[in-house]
């Protein structure tokens, strides 16, 4: 036993919140970063134009007759979730054919030999949950950028007591960092009983230091279906399985061209982002997307091809920012030694957003700017400022002596037992335990009283 908590006590007093944070990190690159580097760039998306020898014939188009209607973000009356045929044995494809339209957007199906569709089967739920969310709100809007923040917004105000819980545990645990380093200099080298003392002292006073790994959790589970609604659910020109639950049509959206099988349904673009400059071999182009920011492509102010591809973001390097500023209103100012080096490590973890830039789609980085304000604010009416300031040693007047609206006080410890019961129950056992010491002797006595008689 004293081992296994000698070995626990580590992990105990570690960050527990930069070691999830970190993990998570990883395993969200790796999930979202594979399908992108594993799809082939030289493929076109699009087929090439059609020529006038190949149109169709306007009078043939007659003798058909009317063009039968189709259901609401559908391209075609057919079920579009019908599997590919898959290319006969021994034939090869041609390099000059055209390149197949994007998939329609299907629930997916599990795989036991693969892990990846598992995965997507498990989180289909709280994907179409998000993806019926983002279509109802631009079927209202007719802005997918606007959509993409509003559905933000929603989702956070929904999450507000969890995250304030995990805002207020990190507050306390700041308070008490005092009290956690006399306890390790009361009890120094002995790792048990200083991981006793404190799991002692966090229950006394209400605190749980594992309280922030059910937000980093929560943001994960959020994480992947988005990434999966911006590359795919704006991409497929098909979306009428997933507007349907159970078979009950839920959202109604016409697709912005229901005869153009390559089109995505939903329009990507956002008008209001046109205006993000680029710049590539043809030199600086502003604005860099005259038809409006594409969300569901990386957004790419300067490539860096000598870097393995990666380019330079300016919405991941303005998510960047504001999740630095996100993470010093969380820090307090310190002379240990041990808290400044982990709270340096925390100011890199938004550093990751600068890599992703270029994998990923611009309406997850939207999602992430919006949900990264948020917090803000939403730390701001708690912790006030906390330690934005000073920066580069300069304070503001208004940053001086601030009070949040909302602060974070410390529980009081639960009360001790009374001093009188403690009194009375001590006499009592006094008492008896000196009465059956008196009778015994006697005994004793009188048994070799009468033996010597």
């Amino acid at each position: 036993m004293r081992l296994r908590e000698a070995l626990a006590a580590p992990l105990r007093l570690a960050p527990i919140d930069l070691l999830v944070a970190v993990a998570l990190a990883g395993i969200a690159l790796s999930f979202m970063a594979a399908p992108v580097l594993s799809q082939d760039p030289g493929t076109s998306p699009r087929p090439p134009a059609v020529s006038e020898s190949t149109a169709p014939d306007a009078a043939a188009s007659q003798q058909l007759g009317p063009t039968p209607s189709l259901r609401p973000g559908a391209h075609s009356q057919a079920d579009p979730c019908l599997p590919t045929p898959s290319p006969e044995p021994g034939v090869t494809p041609d390099p000059d054919a055209t390149a197949p339209p994007p998939r329609n957007l299907c629930p997916a199906q599990p795989n036991g030999a693969d892990p990846m569709a598992l995965l997507a089967w498990a989180f289909t739920p709280v994907f179409q949950v998000i993806f019926l969310g983002l279509a109802g709100l631009y079927s209202i809007t007719g802005d997918i950028g606007i959509a993409i923040v509003l559905l933000t917004i929603i989702l956070r105000i929904l999450l507000i007591p969890v995250f304030r819980a995990q805002i207020v545990s990190q507050r306390r645990m700041q308070m008490l960092q005092p009290e956690l380093r006399a306890i390790q200099q009361k009890h120094k080298g002995d790792r048990a009983r200083i991981s006793a003392e404190q799991m002692q002292l966090y229950k006394d006073r209400g605190v749980n230091p594992a309280s922030g790994c059910l937000p980093s959790i929560i943001q994960l589970v959020l994480l992947l279906p988005m990434y999966q609604v911006f590359s795919q659910g704006l991409t497929a020109p098909d979306i009428s399985s997933m507007l349907s639950p159970l078979g009950i049509q839920v959202v109604d959206i016409q697709c912005q061209d229901p005869t153009d099988a390559y089109a995505p349904c939903i329009d990507p673009d956002i008008p209001w982002l046109a205006w993000i400059p680029t710049i590539d071999v043809d030199g600086f182009q502003v604005p860099g997307y005259p038809g409006g920011l594409p969300s569901n492509l990386p957004e790419i102010f300067i490539s860096l091809a000598f870097l393995f591809g990666f380019g330079l973001s300016l919405l991941a390097l303005a998510s960047a920012l504001l999740q630095l500023v996100q993470t010093r209103m969380m820090m307090t100012r310190t002379d240990d030694p041990q808290q400044r080096t982990q709270q340096r490590l925390f100011l890199l973890l938004p550093a990751f957003s600068l890599i992703y830039g270029a994998i990923l789609p611009a309406g997850l980085f939207i999602y992430w700017i919006t949900t990264t304000v948020f917090s803000i604010v939403q730390q701001f009416l708690i912790n006030g400022y906390g330690g934005l300031f000073p920066i580069f040693g300069w304070t503001p007047g208004f940053a001086v002596d601030h009070q949040p609206r909302f602060p974070v006080r410390m529980p009081e410890p639960k009360p001790a037992p009374s001093g009188g019961e403690a009194a009375s129950q001590t006499t009592k056992r006094s008492t008896s335990e000196s009465a059956a010491g008196t009778i015994r002797p006697a005994r004793r006595r009188s048994s070799r009283r009468g033996r010597r008689r």
